[in-house]
C-alpha cells in the first residue's frame, strides 16, 4: 500500500505506480582492481595472505631503503628496471640527518651571545645615559686630562702653556672652519690657523695692543689668500672667516695676556678656569636635581633657570675664597668677580649652541669622548677669559 502524499493527494507516488518505467542500471565504476570491484563485495578471495608474509619487493618501493648497507639503499632505485610504474620511488629517500655537536666550552669561560638570564642569573642591564646627554664618567676623565695639560705647564714652564693655548686655538679653528662648510661657506683654513697663532704670540710679547693687531692681520690675511679663489661666494667665506679669527684666536689671546703678567699670571689664569669649572658643576648639579624652568628651549633646551642660579652661586662662592687665597682680594670682590665671569660662560655656551643649531651639528667634533669637539669645551672659556681679564685688572692692578 502506497505512502498518502504529505500535501493531501490520494494518488501514490511515482515509484509505487504499476506504469511507472524501469530504473536505469547503475553503471559499473571503473575501479583499478577487479579484486575490490563493488559489484563483487559478496565475493570473497579464496585465500588470504598472510598477514606477516613477507610483501614483494615489487610491491614496496623503498623496501631497500629499510635495508641497511645494501647498494640499493645507497643509491636510491636505479638498478630496477620497471620502476616507472612508482614514480615515487626514482626520487632520492629522505635520510635523517643528525644535528651537528655543539662545540666543547671550557666550564669557566662564556661564549659570546650565550648567557641567558636566569633566577640566579638576572639579564644584563644596559647603560643609562645621564640627564645631560653625555657618558660622565669619560667626560670626567677626559676633563682632569685637559685640566693637568694647562695647569701643569702653567706652573712649572710657562712658555710650554703658550704652546698649549696656540694648539688649541688651531684645534678649536679647524673645528669651526669644518663645522661652517655645512652652510656652504669655505673659509680658507691656512691662513686662519697662521693667523690665528700669530695672534696669540703677539698678545704673549706684546700686550693688548697686539692682540688687536693680530686680529686684523688675520683677517687681512685671510681676505687676500680668498681672492685668488675667485668672487664665487667671496662675501659668504670672508665673514665665516671673519667670525671664526674673533671668536677663536682673539678671544682665547686673552688667556695669554692673563698667563703673560709676570708676578702673578699663573694664578690669574687658575682663578679664571676654576670659576668657569665651578659655574659648568653648579649649572649641572642644580639643572639635574631642581630643573624644571628651561632657560632658552629654542637655543639650548637642557639650560634652565634653575641651572644658571647653580652655576651663578657655585662660583661666586668659589671665586671668592680663591681670589681671597690667592690674590688677597676681598671675599665681596671675589664673589662679584665669579656672578660676572658665570654669566659670560653660559652666555659663552649659548652662543655656540646657537651656533651648531643654526648648523644643523650636535658637536663641533668627536675629537674629545664624552665632550665632543674641543670647541664644546672651550665656548665657556673664552667669554669668560675677556671678562675675567678687565675684572682683575681693576681689582690686582699690574704693578709697572
Amino acid at each position: 500500500m502506497s505512502h498518502l502524499d504529505p500535501h493531501g493527494s490520494a494518488e501514490p507516488r511515482g515509484w509505487d505506480r504499476p506504469d511507472a518505467p524501469a530504473p536505469a542500471p547503475v553503471p559499473a565504476l571503473p575501479w583499478p582492481e577487479p579484486e575490490i570491484d563493488p559489484g563483487r563485495w559478496d565475493r570473497r578471495p579464496a585465500a588470504l595472505p598472510d598477514a606477516y608474509a613477507e610483501v614483494p619487493a615489487r610491491s614496496r618501493p623503498h623496501a631497500d631503503v629499510a635495508a641497511a648497507g645494501e647498494p640499493a639503499a645507497m643509491n636510491g632505485h636505479r638498478d630496477r628496471p620497471d620502476d616507472s610504474e612508482y614514480p615515487t620511488a626514482q626520487l632520492e629517500p629522505v635520510r635523517d640527518v643528525a644535528p651537528e655537536p655543539e662545540p666543547a666550552r671550557s666550564p669557566g669561560r662564556r661564549q659570546r651571545g650565550r648567557r641567558r638570564a636566569g633566577a640566579d642569573r638576572p639579564p644584563t642591564q644596559q647603560p643609562v645615559p645621564s640627564r645631560a646627554g653625555r657618558n660622565l664618567p669619560a667626560a670626567i676623565a677626559v676633563g682632569v686630562g685637559l685640566g693637568a695639560l694647562i695647569v701643569v705647564p702653567l706652573f712649572f714652564y710657562r712658555t710650554a702653556f703658550l704652546v698649549v693655548v696656540a694648539a688649541a686655538v688651531a684645534i678649536g679653528m679647524w673645528e669651526m672652519a669644518r663645522a661652517v662648510r655645512r652652510s656652504g661657506a669655505h673659509p680658507p683654513l691656512v691662513p686662519l690657523i697662521a693667523g690665528g697663532v700669530l695672534t696669540i704670540g703677539l698678545a704673549w710679547f706684546s700686550g693688548p695692543d697686539a692682540l688687536s693687531l693680530g686680529l686684523l692681520v688675520t683677517v687681512l690675511g685671510t681676505m687676500v689668500w680668498r681672492l685668488g679663489d675667485g668672487p664665487g661666494g667671496f662675501q659668504r667665506d670672508l665673514t665665516a672667516a671673519a667670525l671664526i679669527a674673533v671668536y677663536v684666536p682673539f678671544l682665547g689671546g686673552f688667556a695669554a695676556l692673563l698667563a703673560a703678567v709676570p708676578e702673578d699670571g699663573d694664578l690669574r689664569v687658575l682663578v679664571t678656569l676654576a670659576a668657569v669649572v665651578l659655574s659648568d658643576t653648579g649649572g649641572y648639579a642644580a639643572g639635574v636635581s631642581f630643573g624644571k624652568h628651561p632657560m632658552a628651549p629654542s637655543i639650548s633646551p637642557k639650560k634652565s633657570w634653575e641651572g644658571f642660579a647653580g652655576s651663578v652661586t657655585a662660583a661666586a662662592l668659589g671665586s671668592a675664597l680663591l681670589l681671597w687665597l690667592l690674590l688677597d682680594v676681598a671675599p665681596w670682590w671675589g664673589a662679584l668677580f665669579g656672578v660676572a665671569v658665570s654669566g659670560a660662560a653660559v652666555l659663552g655656551d649659548l652662543a655656540e649652541s646657537m651656533i651648531k643649531r643654526d648648523l644643523g651639528v650636535k658637536d663641533m667634533s668627536n675629537l674629545l669622548p664624552g665632550h665632543g669637539g674641543l670647541m664644546d669645551r672651550l665656548d665657556s672659556i673664552l667669554f669668560a677669559l675677556p671678562t675675567a681679564y678687565l675684572l682683575l685688572a681693576v681689582f690686582v692692578p699690574v704693578l709697572e
